[in-house]
């Protein structure tokens, strides 16, 4: 199961979390997503259908992209 750690620099407050928490969460194959506000990192577990291009997509639209893409 591909995982992957990155830093979102727009992360500000839990509030930031939960929302690319409940983003994630819903698209199909992502097993598990956690947040740090603190150090605003990001850590998502997921098997296909999704794919690492599709989280970067996702969290690009709610305005959340990923410092590294």
């Amino acid at each position: 199961m591909p995982s992957k750690t990155f830093q979102v620099p727009n992360i500000g407050c839990d509030g930031c979390v939960r929302t690319i928490q409940n983003e994630l969460s819903g698209l199909a194959g992502v097993t598990r997503v956690e947040g740090v506000v603190t150090t605003q990192t990001i850590t998502v577990e997921w098997d296909a259908p999704t794919n690492w291009e599709q989280i970067v997509k996702t969290l690009t639209a709610i305005d959340y992209p990923p410092a590294e893409a």
